[in-house]
């Protein structure tokens, strides 16, 4: 099976909650996004179905993704939480289902298995993986039958995930990055700014340039007049100049680190 095209950038749920989810997401349909991430630890999985609905646009020109919650990891969960995410989003499949976090419930052999069970049944058709190390991914790889496509992560200019990036690169599957912008810190640091001011675009638009030139599916929420700004991302000229001075930032540090996360 071939990886899938997920377009990029994609458009992030995460913190959304209620009609400004909804409207988000309708915003973001609108100006072109086709790829929608949410998840069911993000409790938003029936607005984004709203807005899915409400959109007009063709449910096939979508790629969809959700993700099964660590308390649900255990075989006999993951199909039932599964078909709940499907009716709250109102699609018979999603194009994209991963493991959340491979704590709390996760079982390498026994959840994987289910995932693997799930996409034979046509539930989603494709399987990813959220949040793994190395080692982890390695293990989910011998262990799933069915392919890798994505490895969703927390990445920016100050967490590269360089060795991640590298094994992305050698086994053909797509890293996501969840808070692509640092949750905002990567907007007032100076090389970014400079970077920016540069190129002459907005600093998102410099980070969000940055994850495409590597390849990497960036996956921001947003509001407002940023939804569509980050999208133009794609236009952007990234240049050498700009990449070098990016990659060259040397501060190191998540924003998204719980206690119990598998590199802890």
């Amino acid at each position: 099976m071939s990886r899938p095209e997920i377009p990029a950038p994609g458009f992030g749920t995460s913190g959304l909650a209620g009609q400004e989810c909804v409207d988000a997401v309708g915003s973001a349909l609108e100006a072109g996004y086709r790829h929608v991430d949410t998840a069911q630890m993000y409790d938003n999985e029936a607005e984004v179905g709203e807005a899915l609905a409400e959109s007009g646009v063709d449910r096939e020109a979508v790629f969809l993704a959700t993700k099964v919650h660590p308390d649900s990891l255990a075989p006999e969960d993951v199909r039932r939480t599964t078909e709940a995410s499907l009716e709250r989003l109102g699609v018979d499949a999603v194009d994209l289902l991963y493991v959340h976090w491979p704590i709390r419930a996760y079982d390498a052999e026994a959840t994987l298995s289910a995932f693997d069970e799930l996409r034979e049944a046509g539930l989603t058709r494709h399987v990813g993986v959220s949040n793994f190390t190395p080692e982890l991914l390695r293990e989910a790889r011998e262990l799933l039958d069915s392919p890798i496509v994505a490895h969703q992560l927390e990445c920016h200019p100050l967490l590269p995930q360089s060795e991640l990036a590298a094994i992305a690169h050698e086994t053909g599957h797509q890293l996501v990055a969840y808070s692509p912008l640092g949750q905002g810190e990567l907007l007032d640091h100076p090389v970014v700014r400079s970077v920016a001011a540069d190129l002459g675009v907005t600093p998102a638009q410099a980070v969000l340039a940055w994850h495409l030139d590597r390849d990497i599916v960036p996956i921001p929420k947003a509001r407002g007049e940023h939804v569509r700004d980050n999208i133009d991302a794609r236009e952007v000229a990234f240049t050498d100049e700009a990449r070098t001075r990016l990659d060259g930032i040397d501060e190191r540090r998540r924003v998204v680190d719980p206690d119990g996360a598998p590199w802890n």
